[in-house]
This record gives C-alpha cells, sequence and structure tokens, in this order.
C-alpha cells in the first residue's frame, strides 16, 4: 500500500504550480476543469514518484492564518526531501532570496531531522529536509 497523492485547496492554483515546480523540481499535469462545479486542478509529479493535487473552487474558504508559528488542527506540513544539508541550505537561502517566509532553520531537530520549514506562496508549511 502507497499514499496515492495529497491534496491541497489553493486560492491561485497558477501561482502554487509554478512555485512547487520552480523550486521542487515538480512536473505538472494538464489543468482538468469542472464548469458546472467552478472547480479546477492538476496534478503535480515528483522525482521520487509522489504526487500533489493543487485544486481550485471559488467557494472555499481559508481559515484566518499568518506568517506567525500558530498551528492549526489538520495536515502540518508537507515534507520534500531535497537530498543533503548542503541542498537544504542552498533552497532555503533561494526562497528566502524570492521572498518567501522561513519560520524555522536550516538546523538539526532532536529527532535527526536537519531542515527548515518554510511557507509556500498561500501559508502552507513546507519541511525542507535532507
Amino acid at each position: 500500500m502507497k499514499v496515492e497523492h495529497v491534496a491541497l485547496w489553493a486560492r491561485d492554483i497558477d501561482e502554487m504550480q509554478k512555485f512547487y515546480c520552480r523550486y521542487f523540481s515538480a512536473t505538472s499535469g494538464p489543468f482538468y476543469i469542472n464548469e458546472r462545479k467552478h472547480f479546477r486542478s492538476c496534478f503535480l509529479r515528483f522525482d521520487s514518484g509522489a504526487r500533489l493535487e493543487l485544486m481550485q473552487r471559488p467557494d472555499i474558504v481559508a481559515p484566518a492564518k499568518d506568517s506567525d508559528d500558530t498551528q492549526f488542527f489538520g495536515y502540518a506540513h508537507l515534507a520534500m526531501s531535497v537530498g543533503s544539508e548542503e541542498a537544504v541550505n542552498t533552497l532555503t537561502r533561494q526562497l528566502l532570496e524570492a521572498g518567501h517566509i522561513k519560520l524555522d532553520g536550516p538546523r538539526w531537530t532532536g529527532d535527526g531531522y536537519y531542515e527548515s520549514v518554510i511557507l509556500d506562496p498561500e501559508g502552507n508549511r513546507i519541511e525542507i529536509t535532507v
């Protein structure tokens, strides 16, 4: 058994698609559009075979979130393994230079991960790890 994919509701599906393709080397499939339901989605595939579905619908509302360290019930983060400490450092630096918000790291955690935590364009936590 394996996780087939994870899905995220997006305010701006195009911006989110560009972000994950640019910084995490995702490959985007075609957009699916259901006019009747005002639904739009696309699947992103990563080198490992993992897939992320980005979905958009105008009636979806966002919880009140800031760029602070407030946590919410539900999924906590998406962890992306980039292969090495140097790759974590490099990608974290690139994201900061592009104006993305870093919440933590890079650092070694108590459970043995080398990671940093940044926010994607819509405030979802991305854990960048070895």
